[in-house]
């Protein structure tokens, strides 16, 4: 039985045929990208790279998808390539055990991905994948923090410059600006980032500048599913009107 008949159903075959046809690049497989890259898999998606240099920590069970007991210790890109393969064997999946920074941006041809999903943390890089992404005509989606939320419903899908509320984003926003960016298609939350608490034991650093942000399971699940959604919506729609053009 064709294990995406019920996504076939919403779709239908030209779309289908458009998903297997097409390769994702989803930068940072942790609480939001696990699940961008698990949704990808799930809708039919012909072949995905999944670009980490993290392993899996226990505290990460609370958040990530591809976190176990079992999996601790392991490297993100290995337990999430084994995930896709039983999802869906037919997959091609490519794994990049790397941290991307402009140093080793070096290494990926933008020109190979039909779309982009960025799900790390660090401005810098993330600065990077939007002006490679924009050098290569390749389309990107770009998540903004989603540590200390609470409320999954509060996430939004528009550009860059109308965001608010979001400290990541108004980096991004000032920093996209001075490069000559005008548009950036974003997740973000309009909730108001929560204070973490000072826990014993946790092994965070009290004296430290950089906090360790707070995480639910139900929020940065919610961010990367959205991700993976509006990737799935651009490539047919965009396949589909340049077939009409």
């Amino acid at each position: 039985m064709n294990e995406f008949v019920r996504t076939e159903l919403l779709l239908g075959p030209e779309a289908m045929e458009i998903l297997s046809n097409s390769r994702v690049a989803v930068f940072g497989v942790g609480g939001v990208g696990s699940y961008a890259v698990e949704a990808l898999a799930r809708s039919g998606v012909g072949a995905l790279d999944l670009i980490d240099h993290d392993t899996v920590s226990e505290s990460n069970i609370n958040r990530q998808l591809i976190a176990l007991h079992s999996t601790v210790g392991k490297y993100k890109v290995d337990v999430a390539a084994e995930r896709i393969k039983d999802i869906n064997p037919s997959c091609k999946v490519n794994v990049h055990k790397t941290f991307y920074t402009p140093e080793t941006a070096g290494g990926f041809n933008f020109a190979d991905y039909d779309y982009i999903i960025d799900a790390i943390d660090t401005v810098t890089g993330k600065i990077g994948l939007v002006m490679q992404a924009k050098d290569s005509g390749t389309p990107i989606i770009c998540s903004m923090g989603a540590g200390n939320k609470l409320d999954p419903t509060a996430f939004k899908v528009t550009d860059i410059y109308k965001t608010a509320v979001c400290p990541l984003a108004r980096v991004m926003r000032r920093e996209l600006k001075k490069r000559g960016v005008n548009k950036l298609k974003v997740v973000y939350s309009t909730e108001e980032a929560l204070t973490p608490l000072a826990i014993d034991g946790s092994g965070v650093d009290p004296g430290s500048r950089r906090q360790t942000p707070g995480s639910a399971a139900f929020v940065p699940s919610v961010a990367g599913l959205i991700l993976a959604s509006q990737v799935i919506r651009d490539l047919i729609s965009r396949d589909n009107a340049e077939d009409k053009a």
